[in-house]
């Protein structure tokens, strides 16, 4: 599947992220990685940190599928509503979900500061808007939900808002924790760092053709006909693993982005994510050097063709929203381009084991927070493997 289109913002940035060697040989680990995106970039590091003899494999180059497309912004919140995801999965699932997207960013936060990664990462707040006088009502109950289970929210005023941001809303939930990166360089981070320091084996253009699932073990054979005798295999293959699943787990999305050329930009812009409730929504954040990178105008994705052939439009209409919405901010795009997402029925990954897939683990952090359920899944996976408890493996479960 073509999961991006035109060349997204951060591969024309940064190049090649690391080129790697494909598999000639047959070789045997613990742990094997199929996907070399931000997700399996961060199940490597955690699986290979702890000391299990880790592969990581991709059919591209690393990092060129759709974590190349994200626009990378860390949130706690979900493409669900706190309030409207308890009615859904119950208050348990909903509020231990939340909490753990706090703790979530606050973890990579302290991974980056330890791999001194220099991938833009910066810590922000997060201004939720209410679009209209409408979305006013079920924004003020989700400001209410956050407060009862001790989140640090603020509500501001139609007011408020504009002294502060100069953005015409309603109102807005504004949030003390967020950041913003950028992914692309974090991956090659994360991957050059667990090969240096944890012996992490990285094979790209080898693609997995076949897997015989054994009692003990899995036998996977790859391009060129070479084996892998893997104890544990791990799908970190994002919107692609659909085609692995006989239930219908995704629904998959057109999401279009552009970025701005450099300008000065406010210090109260720069240290804020700007999320719109908007239908489709709008979003914005700044970058570390300076530009103004603009999202949303989500649709159902049909094919690859449509989708590019609506970039340009797409980059019009981001442009006039986000000029009206934001008084006096001048913008003037640079690059454009469009990725695909997935929105699960509850707005849930799904991370644990398949029961068609016998040693097998899945990985898939669906929606909008994929960086953070990704985060989320390190910790989730190294539980799993050792054998101990966690109550995201039953939240996050296929068939709940």
């Amino acid at each position: 599947m073509k999961l991006r289109s035109k060349e997204p913002y951060w591969l024309l940035k940064n190049g090649l992220i690391g080129t790697y060697p494909s598999l000639q040989k047959d070789i045997a680990c613990d742990v094997l990685i199929v996907g070399g995106g931000i997700t399996g970039a961060l199940i490597a590091y955690q699986f290979s940190s702890e000391g299990y003899r880790t592969i990581l494999i991709d059919k591209r180059d690393i990092s060129l599928g759709s974590t190349s497309a994200s626009t990378s912004l860390l949130q706690y919140e979900i493409d669900e509503p706190l309030y409207a995801l308890i009615k859904k999965v119950g208050p348990n699932a909903a509020i231990d979900t939340y909490l753990e997207g706090v703790n979530a960013i606050e973890k990579l936060t302290a991974l980056i500061k330890s791999l001194k990664a220099d991938c833009g990462f910066q810590l922000k707040q997060s201004a939720y808007i209410a679009h209209s006088e409408r979305d006013v009502e079920w924004l003020a109950t989700e400001f209410e939900a956050r407060k009862r289970i001790g989140l640090t929210v603020k509500w501001l005023s139609k007011t408020k808002l504009k002294q502060a941001f100069g953005v015409m809303g309603e109102g807005a939930i504004l949030s003390d924790v967020g950041a913003s990166t950028d992914v692309y360089q974090l991956v090659r981070c994360l991957i050059e760092q667990s090969v240096k320091r944890y012996g992490l084996k990285v094979f790209d253009h080898t693609e997995l053709i076949h897997v015989d699932y054994l009692k003990t073990k899995c036998e996977v054979t790859v391009t060129g006909g070479h084996q892998i005798a893997a104890k544990k295999i791990v799908y970190a293959t994002g919107y692609e693993s659909q085609a692995m699943l006989k239930d219908k787990v995704v629904d998959l999305i057109s999401t279009f982005a552009f970025i701005s050329e450099p300008l000065k930009i406010p210090a109260y812009l720069k240290r804020t994510l700007f999320w719109d409730t908007e239908d489709p929504y709008l979003y914005m954040r700044t970058t570390d050097d300076d530009r103004i990178l603009v999202g949303g105008e989500d649709e159902q994705f049909k094919n690859p063709e449509r989708r590019d052939r609506l970039i340009d439009k797409k980059q019009d209409v981001l442009l006039e929203k986000v000029s009206s919405k934001f008084e006096g901010l001048k913008l003037i795009p640079d690059y454009a381009w469009a990725g695909t997402f997935g929105v699960t029925k509850d707005a849930l990954p799904y991370i644990g084991e398949h029961p068609d897939y016998p040693n097998a683990y899945f990985v898939l952090a669906f929606g909008g927070n994929g960086i953070t359920f990704s985060v989320m899944g390190m910790q989730i996976l190294s539980d799993a493997m050792a054998g101990r408890p966690n109550k995201f493996l039953e939240y996050f479960r296929f068939g709940r």
